[in-house]
Parts: C-alpha cells; structure tokens; sequence
C-alpha cells in the first residue's frame, strides 16, 4: 500500500480529509508524534499505520522521501494529496 493510499483510507474510515486532520491538530495544539498518534487512535479509531500516516503529514506537510519505486509500496510521486479523494485528477485516458 502506497502513502497516499493510507491517507486515502483514512479518509474513507473517518471522512476527513488528510488536511483537515491538519487544521484539527493546530487547533488543538498537538506537536508531537505520540500525542498525535494518541488523539488518533482515541478520537477516530485509527490503527498505528494510518495514524502514523496521519501524523506524519501533520508535522512534516505533503512532501516525502520517495523510499520504495517497486513493489505494491511503491509511490514515486515525492508528494501527497492532502485534499482529499474528491479533488484527485482522474487520467484523460
């Protein structure tokens, strides 16, 4: 499963795109990895990969190491959608 298709799911399970859990955790002033992760798990029901996805687009924003450009894993984009599943471009072919 790529990055994005993490992010991708957590909105499906919850509903919220990735940047509104951005704009939640300002609000509330969460910082640090483990209180993210803790909110998650707590408030949606989030297991450890998609809060750690989650939590990592909220300290570090929609850029990425590319780590894996094989594989199922594979996303060799560099950069996330934090928009939402709605807003993604759909192929012209």
């Amino acid at each position: 499963m790529s990055f994005q298709a993490y992010l991708d799911k957590v909105e499906e399970i919850t509903g919220k795109a990735p940047k509104e859990f951005v704009a939640e955790a300002k609000k509330k002033n969460l910082t640090k990895h483990k209180e993210i992760i803790e909110w998650l798990k707590a408030d949606y029901g989030l297991g450890t990969g998609h809060a750690r996805a989650i939590a990592h687009v909220i300290l570090n924003g929609a850029e990425f190491t590319v780590k894996q450009t094989t594989g199922t894993h594979r996303d060799t984009s560099g950069t996330l959608n934090l928009d939402g599943k709605a807003t993604k471009k759909k192929s012209s072919f």
